[in-house]
């Protein structure tokens, strides 16, 4: 069970991870929370690269970064802003989306079609997202839709969900033509190095702001490792599809923390919401 006590601990560094952020969002603006998010993993992710074999990385590898690298940096940028402009117990939980966006994609390219179990899971996520909302039903039985699309943040965070479902795919080829615990401590400081450039590009010596509160970022970044390299551990040790419904949890912490730390309303139906849409990946992913 080593695995899932990685995956949980994976779950509550990635909520603890939001939470610093978006109230580091509240001073910072997205692009250097985003920059700080990564960069100050790197102390952490550089102790366990020693532990580590390098393999051998073939062209698909490269390639496949290639592709992944922009991706993931306009993502997380869009990610941050999300987070900064709408709660994080509304939010984060709309992340339940990404399995849902794979297999969209699977029945685009490849004509698959979900089984029972994930059509299922599919109407829960759908159902757990209605429920987040539901307040909005006294404007009739379309309100909590309708309240989904004004809410600029969630939509953000949709756009988000989708970008991650085909990283998701391209992140397993990565990984297939390297190894798990090689791509999560090369990836993340390879984003760095592309993201760090563009941050001083738009902020000039502003982007010296990054080392403000060293003690308060080394933490964000912390935190950051800590889920890198959780997620990875357990990968090893049990198929990923499992790891991934534990980790999903975050949706659910989330919430929590969301309450806890931001004083976020509508508590008991975002967090019921967030538990039927959790329920929803756990089908879909197993």
């Amino acid at each position: 069970m080593l695995w899932f006590f990685y995956s949980l601990i994976c779950a509550f560094s990635l909520s603890i991870l939001d939470a610093l952020c978006k109230e580091l969002l509240q001073k910072e603006n997205t692009l250097l929370v985003s920059l700080i998010r990564w960069g100050y993993s790197l102390p952490f992710l550089f102790l366990f690269f020693l532990f580590i074999k390098v393999p051998p990385l073939d062209r698909t590898f490269w390639t496949t970064v290639t592709v992944l690298v922009p991706l993931e940096i306009t993502a997380v940028i869009l990610y941050m802003r999300g987070i900064q402009i709408s709660p994080l117990s509304l939010s984060i939980p709309f992340f339940a989306l990404t399995p849902v966006f794979m297999i969209g994609v699977a029945y685009l390219v490849l004509g698959e079609v979900p089984d029972r179990s994930g059509a299922a899971g599919i109407l829960l996520v759908a159902l757990g997202a209605y429920i987040t909302n539901i307040d909005s039903l006294r404007k009739g039985w379309a309100g909590p839709l309708r309240a989904i699309t004004r809410e600029r943040g969630v939509m953000l965070i949709i756009v988000v969900a989708v970008i991650y479902s085909v990283t998701g795919v391209l992140g397993k080829v990565a990984v297939l033509h390297s190894s798990p615990e090689f791509f999560g401590v090369f990836y993340i400081p390879l984003l760095t190095l592309v993201l760090f450039p563009v941050s001083a590009a738009r902020e000039g010596r502003g982007v010296l702001r990054i080392f403000n509160n060293f003690p308060r970022f080394l933490l964000l970044g912390f935190f950051s490792a800590l889920m890198v390299i959780t997620h990875f551990l357990a990968v090893r040790l049990v198929d990923v599809a499992y790891m991934i419904s534990v980790k999903r949890l975050s949706l659910v912490f989330s919430v929590i923390l969301g309450r806890m730390f931001f004083h976020e309303e509508y508590f008991a139906q975002r967090l019921a919401g967030s538990l039927v849409m959790l329920l929803g990946v756990v089908l879909i992913v197993l």
